[in-house]
């Protein structure tokens, strides 16, 4: 098992998609990859290899059990029953009885063709998923499972397959380090025990994960720098002059020392003058380093192709038959169908409606069967009908878009073929256009007066049913070949505009000019409202002379009058020409599905920093907290019991505060009021889940924060942790007020005063964990706008633009203000960039508050530490800030200054300072019974999380919940709790006199300012509308040439 590591760019994704065969085609690739001592070209590495992106996409209406169930049916799970009734027969020939439980677990798995497979159980436990395994997995628009948990599904979607070469790209970001460690344990278990491959890439490994892998693989500048043994690496960096740290994490050491920010820091020798050492040189260095003489030995050496097993290579493209592979997605369209009723019940709804406007528009007591004019009204009745029916599949657009992306994910993988997935879409949806042209058909055609024969009725029910299905898949067609919405939605339009104005209605056939005539036979619409015109004009109730003069019917008069076709037959023509355009849209979006390439695709955004960046200080975070309490042993001892929650003198918060701004940052324009927030016996709970009522849950409320008790204060860095599903983001929702529904139940203050959800979210921010910012803004821009909207109006533009400056040095944002924001991932700021952007745009509102979920999620190692610097930075300031977070280095853990540990349940075990080098916190824990010591050099941060389990609780027989409520730590507590509830003599209560800090007319500038930049950038956009918007002028004008000269 082998971990992959290198800084942001440095090419690991692209290792990791060559190696499993995942490459775009189009990219020049040289060099040769063997599985096994087979070339790639000899079996499917697609299906040999399973590729884990760092991406999380996943359809949000379906559960986390259902999409793993799904991936495991189209991956082939079960399909080797064959070699396991070998397996038993080699056995009783060699009298070997297997373990009873192995046995039944073996012949479980192998049932090919299931809907649901042990593997897939079996693998929500490992990942610890059984706790969501019934949840929505969720989106942005609906609610589901957390950052962490999907990233565990996506994960697991390719661990419940029979692939035993894994590549896995950043699969522990939003993991804390206990579960990252219990993922990548299982997963060396696994490849040690089934002689399988795994090539792992880690953001931020915890030490004890760094040391469950075999090899590494160092990348830096597109290089190998070095790959081999673990044990063998430090000695490399050290012959080439580089020592890692004490206290500091190998994986983080790697990472950092083939920056040129941060290497100097790591020089070994020095009496020695420094020079910066570069990728290519480590590289160089590295073929004469034993590990790299062996590995060259190796390469050098052919593989014995005798050795591997005939099935350890997969020869078939997809993993079970076809037929299986069309169950499994006309099963997960059928459930998707069912999940978004809520779309359908809406455009029966917005049909039934219509059909009434429309009937009581052309109600038969007003119309008359008289003359070619009364004709012509029901004329325009019939446009109306094939019109609304058309436009009634425009919603497939939308629906189909949507899903692309995960499509093209699960096409890369193989799970199926484009038909697969394209037949389901199709048939599944004719039941519902029976539905809805139903709705329309029987509610308006006797009420309008059209011809009574029932067999019209019917003709006419059945020739919309075609065009309804011809609508959908034309609008199908144009998603899967546009594959952007905006892309889509002006095509779309077009397709409608197009048909609509060459069907024979808007321009008689004889009108149409003859360069326009190609457009008038291939319209859907033309075939439609021909035949269902001849359908009703050649009736009964049209058989009148259509005057005395006349032979002619009143109906073939009126079709002649409208251009249209007076032969019976032509209903059959046009229900032929719809069946017609019905395949052969299906067939295009068939193909599209099959050959086109998702619009458009991720790339890595690299950092670009001006010279002076570059040549900036080395990044330490602890250098912050030095200047200010390591200048004396005892100005360190007075500013531990400072910053300690064990002091509650009221002398507590004033020294915090006026150590805050006694700092560097004290000099800031715009000034603030320092607050503190005290919460006591917090309490909050949901109405239990049907699924868990439907499992034996007798109670009506399910708990998720039970009595969590504490304070934070003005000046420290409290950090909110815990594992996975322990109630850290839920804790900081209710605190930030933030949670719409449920019950919420304790007391909160701010300042002594009760919190008023008001005036609270003027003086506080919040830092979500999703980076959502515009993308046709500079980074200046970002902040200005929120800097207009959020201070209040005594704040003159010379001081907001001041206030702004400040805030973007401060969070080392200046070398970017320029630059464009950008969408994520594709273009524009990088991930850690965006993250300081972040908190830059809650930073310009001058909050006291500030809450932080998950600054370092998704980051390395070093862009962790940037973002962490301008945590700290803030802090310094003199406000209160709170941050959740899940896998904290030793470095980042020590800049916190208290912590807030909860376990799962939402109960609190530890709330109190870490003292230097976490000794607070270490001796809290190791002064409990039974509590295993920490080793040297261990992450205080994975120790804790390791010990205080609720396995650990088991073993020890203990409750940490309860120790610590009799602990003196919690009555020191409960006392500061009490005192920062008492309002200080003299202070006043927030107040804000009006609910916004702008007036009307300032939010709408801000806004127009913002959204004209917008535009104004985005090409794209503004150019197809000019574009569509031309030609569709170009379009009327040669349709309707000198068309007014001849009336």
């Amino acid at each position: 098992m082998t971990l992959l590591l290198g800084p942001p760019s440095s090419g690991k994704t692209t290792l990791l998609l060559a190696l499993s065969g995942k490459l775009d085609s189009s990219l020049k690739v040289t060099g040769r990859v063997t599985y096994n001592g087979h070339g790639m070209n000899e079996f499917v590495p697609q299906k040999t290899a399973a590729y884990i992106s760092q991406h999380d996409t996943h359809i949000g209406e379906m559960t986390v059990r259902e999409t793993l169930a799904f991936s495991a049916r189209c991956q082939g799970v079960g399909d080797r029953y064959d070699m396991l009734v070998e397996l038993s027969r080699r056995e009783k020939a060699a009298n070997i009885k297997p373990d009873p439980d192995i046995d039944v677990f073996m012949k479980a798995a192998a049932a090919e063709g299931q809907k649901e497979n042990v593997i897939t159980d079996y693998t929500l436990k490992i990942l610890g998923l059984e706790i969501c395994a019934d949840t929505m997995v969720g989106d942005e628009m609906v609610r589901g499972i957390s950052g962490g948990q999907r990233k565990r599904v996506t994960t697991g979607e390719m661990l419940v397959g029979p692939s035993k070469a894994l590549f896995m790209d950043e699969i522990s970001t939003g993991l804390d380090s206990s579960t990252t460690y219990q993922i990548v344990n299982s997963l060396r278990q696994t490849v040690h025990i089934l002689n399988g491959t795994a090539l792992i890439s880690l953001l931020q490994p915890a030490p004890e994960t760094y040391d469950l892998f075999d090899d590494i693989i160092l990348l830096s500048d597109s290089q190998i720098v070095y790959q081999g043994p673990r044990e063998d690496i430090l000695d490399f960096f050290e012959s080439m002059g580089f020592r890692c740290p004490e206290r500091k994490g190998v994986a983080d050491f790697l990472q950092e020392v083939t920056s040129r920010k941060d290497q100097e820091q790591y020089w070994a020798y020095k009496d020695e003058p420094y020079s910066f050492v570069t990728a290519k040189e480590f590289a160089e260095a590295f073929q004469s380093f034993h590990s790299g003489r062996k590995l060259g030995d190796e390469l050098a050496t052919p593989f014995d192709k005798t050795k591997s097993h005939p099935a350890a290579l997969q020869t078939k493209k997809y993993g079970v038959r076809n037929k299986e592979l069309l169950d499994a997605c006309i099963a997960r369209e059928y459930l998707l169908m069912k999940r978004n009723s809520f779309v359908y019940i809406f455009k029966l709804t917005q049909l039934t409606i219509v059909a009434v406007i429309a009937m009581t528009i052309f109600l038969r007591t007003e119309m008359h069967k008289n003359t070619t004019e009364d004709g012509n009204i029901y004329t325009g009745a019939l446009f109306f009908t094939v019109l609304m029916v058309m436009f009634n599949g425009m919603s497939e657009l939308a629906m189909t878009i949507l899903k692309l992306p995960v499509f093209y994910k699960q096409r890369g993988l193989l799970f199926y073929p484009a038909w697969a997935y394209a037949l389901p879409s199709w048939f599944l949806k004719i039941p519902i256009t029976f539905v809805e042209v139903g709705v329309w058909v029987f509610i308006t055609y006797y009420v309008i007066g059209f011809d009574p024969n029932v067999g019209r009725l019917f003709r006419q029910y059945l020739l919309l049913l075609l065009l309804n299905q011809a609508a959908s898949s034309l609008f199908r067609f144009i998603a899967a070949a546009c594959r952007n919405m905006i892309v889509a939605n002006t095509f779309g339009t077009f397709a409608l505009v197009l048909p609509f104005a060459l069907g024979g209605f808007v321009l008689s056939r004889e009108n149409i000019k003859k360069w326009w005539i190609w457009g008038y036979w291939s319209s859907p619409m033309m075939y439609a409202q021909n035949a269902i015109a001849v359908n009703e004009f050649l009736g009964k109730s049209w058989s009148k002379n259509a005057s005395t003069n006349s032979t002619e019917s009143l109906g073939v008069a009126v079709l002649k009058a409208r251009g249209f076709f007076t032969e019976a037959h032509w209903y059959w023509i046009g229900a032929g020409a719809l069946l017609g355009f019905i395949f052969v849209f299906n067939f295009c979006y068939t193909l599209a599905l099959t050959y086109l390439n998702p619009f458009e695709k991720p790339q890595a955004v690299i950092t670009v920093e001006s010279d002076n960046a570059k040549t900036a200080g080395k990044i330490e975070l602890s250098s912050h907290r030095k200047g200010s309490i390591d200048q004396t042993t005892s100005r360190e001892s007075g500013e531990e019991i400072g910053r300690s929650i064990s002091s509650v003198s009221s002398s507590v918060r004033a020294e915090a505060i006026a150590e805050a701004r006694r700092n560097n940052k004290k000099g800031m324009v715009l000034p603030f009021q320092p607050l503190s927030i005290s919460f006591d016996d917090i309490r909050y709970s949901v109405d239990m889940p049907e699924e868990m009522k439907s499992q034996g849950v007798l109670e009506d409320r399910l708990e998720l924060l039970k009595g969590v008790s504490g304070a934070f204060r003005p000046g420290v860095l409290t950090a909110l942790m815990g594992v996975s599903g322990a109630g850290k983001t839920t804790l900081m929702d209710v605190l930030a007020g933030r949670k719409t529904g449920g019950y919420i139940e304790g007391s909160i203050s701010i300042s002594g005063y009760p919190k008023k959800q008001e005036t609270f979210a003027r003086i506080s921010g919040y830092c979500e964990q999703n980076d959502i910012h515009s993308p046709h803004v500079t980074v200046h821009e970002s902040l200005l706008y929120s800097a207009w909207l959020r201070l209040p109006p005594n704040v003159d533009a010379e001081t907001r633009k001041m206030f702004i400056e400040e805030v973007m040095e401060l969070v080392e944002l200046t070398p970017l203000r320029n630059a464009l924001v950008g969408l994520p991932g594709v273009n524009g700021l990088s991930t850690e960039q965006r993250k300081r952007l972040t908190i830059a745009v809650e930073l310009v509102a001058n909050p006291s508050i500030i809450f932080m979920d998950e600054p370092t999620s998704g980051l390395d190692a070093r862009a962790a530490a940037i973002v962490m610097r301008t945590v700290r930075n803030t802090v310094d300031t003199g406000r209160t800030v709170v941050c959740t977070i899940h896998q904290p280095s030793i470095d980042i853990f020590e800049a916190f200054d208290e912590l807030l540990l909860m376990k799962r349940g939402g109960q609190e075990i530890y709330v109190g300072p870490l003292g230097r080098h976490s000794s607070h916190l270490i001796k809290y824990f190791e002064s409990i019974e039974g509590v295993s010591k920490i080793k040297d050099g261990y992450n205080p941060a994975t120790w804790m999380l390791e010990v205080t389990t609720s396995a650990q609780e088991l073993i020890l027989g203990v409750d940490f919940t309860e120790i610590y409520e009799k602990s003196d730590l919690y009555r020191r507590n409960k006392d500061l709790i009490k005192e920062l509830s008492q309002p200080t003599p003299g202070s006043k209560d927030l107040y804000f006199p009006t609910q916004y800090s702008q007036s009307f007319f300032t939010q709408c500038m801000a806004c127009l300012w913002k959204q004209r930049r917008s535009y104004w950038r985005n090409p794209p956009y503004t150019a197809v509308r000019f574009f569509f918007t031309t030609f569709i002028a170009l379009m009327f004008g040669t349709m309707f040439w000198d068309l007014g000269t001849k009336r």
